[in-house]
């Protein structure tokens, strides 16, 4: 959720009902998180994550990105935008995030896109801060528990926005396993506890994954559409709108493969997008808050899980309590079901 959603507003609300609210910086610079923290702090005691991307290896294929930028042309005449610098913000101040994390520590931090290395987890474990590192394969867990992450957090296929693979390889667009199967699969590989995340919006699913080995569940769409949420007004209206019925992975937005609702922009640019992130992404930034402020929708990065038509629009503290209560009427049901 690091396009805005997830917010100081929405993981104070989220904490204070009993959850640990996650404050997205992978977009962020490292002086915009620690205002955010700071914000965070000031609306809530409650414990709560930041979420950092892994820095990603420079894109050699500048043909590849110039060729998608020609295929943007009409976009940029539509939408009277020009199109960004591939290689703007090439440093996301990773390093700078680190450092303040470091130094001003929080309760949890969680990497995507890749592992830290053993030397960055080892810091954080003597400050007291709990890692854990986003994984779509058992091998990717591995990888995080012999480099001395805390926990995992199992993505599994179903998941909105973007995979959080530790290699981007295209040949393995199509094969992304899904959460309950990911789950068992991660469970017999390693010691780790478990968050398991993808498709999640019911407390009952909750159930099904704790079955299946996760040690707990993390949300993302299901908490877009709250009142709290940073997420754009089109972005929450589309997620039950019927103009857009299903969702599908894409790397037409950022160079990387992200779930989101099938638009127009997903269907005239997909296919062409490459395998070149951050490049894309800073590419297309221009357009996608073009199309926002111009109220369209068929042009905006409309991240999505694939139970995105069950969003509910409550508050984020009041969803949290529905949820439990779902969970609780899960196994409740269950018991009774092994009693007779």
């Amino acid at each position: 959720m690091a396009g805005g959603a997830s917010c100081p507003q929405l993981v104070a609300a989220v904490g204070d009902a009993g959850g640990l609210g996650f404050l997205a910086a992978g977009y962020k610079t490292a002086d915009g998180m620690y205002e955010e923290v700071k914000q965070l702090r000031g609306l809530s005691s409650a414990a709560f994550g930041i979420n950092l991307f892994m820095p990603q290896p420079h894109h050699d294929d500048h043909a590849a990105v110039e060729l998608y930028r020609e295929q943007l042309a009409g976009e940029v005449t539509w939408y009277e935008t020009p199109l960004g610098d591939p290689e703007a913000g090439r440093d996301d101040g990773y390093e700078a995030k680190l450092a303040i994390l470091l130094d001003d520590p929080v309760p949890v931090v969680s990497f995507t896109f890749g592992c830290p290395t053993p030397t960055t987890l080892d810091a954080f474990t003597r400050v007291g801060t709990v890692t854990v590192v986003t994984v779509t394969t058992p091998e990717e867990a591995q990888t995080a528990e012999w480099s001395g992450a805390d926990v995992v957090c199992v993505q599994g296929i179903e998941a909105g926005g973007h995979q959080g693979t530790h290699r981007d390889d295209p040949a393995a667009d199509a094969t992304g396993i899904g959460l309950l199967s990911l789950v068992t699969q991660v469970r017999d590989s390693v010691r780790l506890p478990v968050i398991a995340a993808g498709g999640l919006m019911r407390g009952g699913q909750i159930a099904a994954v704790l079955a299946a080995g996760a040690d707990s569940a993390q949300f993302g769409t299901a908490f877009l559409v709250c009142p709290e949420s940073g997420a754009h007004a089109l972005h929450k209206q589309a997620m039950t709108n019927p103009l857009f019925t299903r969702t599908e992975l894409t790397r037409a937005f950022s160079g990387r493969p992200a779930r989101g609702l099938v638009n127009r922009f997903m269907r005239e640019h997909g296919r062409y997008a490459p395998p070149a992130y951050p490049e894309v992404h800073h590419l297309t930034t221009g357009l996608r808050k073009a199309a926002a402020k111009v109220g369209d929708p068929q042009g905006m990065a409309l991240w999505a899980g694939q139970g995105h038509r069950m969003a509910r629009d409550l508050p984020a503290g009041q969803l949290v309590e529905v949820l439990a209560e779902e969970l609780e009427a899960a196994r409740a049901s269950l018991t009774l079901g092994n009693a007779s």
